[in-house]
């Protein structure tokens, strides 16, 4: 073994080192319940771990093959799907919504009736947004089981817009309406429209709008003292983000409309699989241009709440890492689902790494995912 290698291992020794800490001590003190924590580097897989129950009560312990609710880590498989159908020309980005959803037609407070783009939509930046008042009746993919699409679009589209679109940045439930969009377009249901144009190119053969082996599903937990949960067929969640509305089995009503913003199953495996083909290129699935719009910031420097990090068509990305006091290099991909999972892309080092867990959402947001960001740097 040459120097370098010995230093190479020596260091990803210490990495795992702090990384099995950080789990160990969640898992120890009850802030999440079960986890899989998976590293490549230069496409390698160079750490793996698994900890903690997938049923707590039923004593199941946590795999790899451990499949969990992914929740908006379902927004960039839609993205994608969305930029390959672009590709075909089936869609454009600049298309209005309402070419293919006419009745979708939000307006401003003051009446008037902006133009939304399927561009606004990926960015974040159509005006629409997550928290919505209770009495809108809107289901943000989480909740509400038998919710049917066109029945929600209406609920969406009679609330005003936060904002005239592409002049500022939220978070919102435009994926979904975004996924509404694309079955008209094509024809398809979205679940078809992922499968043939992401999933099933890719081989990742346990991410779905349903669980491809219920027996491997975990159980969804909430926050909880002295230790999570196990949740309530409607249970609602809060924490720095504000009160997530949680419905675990919607997704097993037939009735439900597929959430193109929250409504996948998946592995970390899978998960990895995924964003390692975008890294590298896209496994032809899409272009270097359509990359290109993923890997670029497309939002100038709209507020996203975090200093330093824009949007491009799929995620965040870190373009000023010192306003954060972030470790990513400048250009870092990330984002996570509300189920308990964070993911981070850094490009620059070669680096991916998915952190699941089946907790909310001490998974996705708080001291564990920052401690699993800073052990992974060192």
């Amino acid at each position: 073994m040459s120097l370098a290698d010995t230093a190479t291992s020596t260091s990803q020794d210490k990495r795992a080192a702090r990384l099995d800490a950080v789990i160990d001590a969640a898992i120890r003190d009850g802030v999440i319940v079960g986890a899989v924590v998976l590293v490549a580097e230069d496409g390698e897989l160079v750490y793996r771990r698994t900890a903690g129950h997938a049923d707590r009560e039923a004593g199941r312990r946590t795999s790899e093959d451990t499949i969990f609710r992914l929740a908006s880590v379902t927004k960039p498989l839609v993205a994608v799907a969305t930029l390959s159908l672009a590709e075909a020309g089936v869609i454009g980005l600049d298309d209005p919504v309402t070419r293919f959803l006419p009745d979708f037609r939000p307006k401003l407070a003051d009446g008037s009736e902006p133009v939304i783009t399927i561009r606004h939509l990926l960015t974040h930046t159509s005006g629409l947004i997550y928290g919505y008042p209770k009495e809108a009746g809107i289901s943000e993919g989480l909740d509400q089981p038998g919710r049917g699409m066109a029945e929600n679009l209406a609920k969406i589209a009679a609330q005003p817009l936060a904002f005239a679109p592409g002049t500022s940045w939220c978070y919102s439930v435009g994926i979904d309406v975004l996924g509404g969009l694309l079955e008209k377009a094509t024809g398809q249901s979205l679940p078809e429209i992922v499968a043939s144009r992401v999933t099933r190119p890719l081989g990742l053969a346990d991410t779905a709008f349903l669980p491809s082996d219920p027996n491997r599903l975990s159980v969804a937990y909430a926050d909880g003292e002295p230790r999570p949960v196990v949740m309530a067929e409607y249970q609602p969640v809060t924490g720095k983000m504000g009160t997530v509305h949680f419905a675990p089995n919607r997704s097993f009503d037939p009735d439900s409309f597929p959430s193109g913003g929250a409504g996948m199953f998946g592995t970390a495996g899978d998960i990895l699989a995924f964003l390692e083909a975008m890294r590298r290129g896209g496994a032809q699935i899409l272009s270097a241009e359509s990359l290109a719009l993923l890997s670029q910031n497309a939002i100038g420097g709209f507020d996203t709440t975090v200093p330093g990090r824009g949007f491009s068509l799929g995620w965040s990305i870190t373009y000023d890492p010192a306003a954060s006091a972030s470790p990513f290099s400048p250009g870092t991909w990330q984002w996570g689902g509300v189920y308990g999972h964070s993911w981070f892309v850094d490009p620059a080092r070669k680096l991916s790494v998915v952190s699941f867990s089946n907790t909310a959402l001490a998974g996705v947001n708080g001291p564990y995912p920052d401690a699993i960001r800073a052990a992974v740097y060192g």
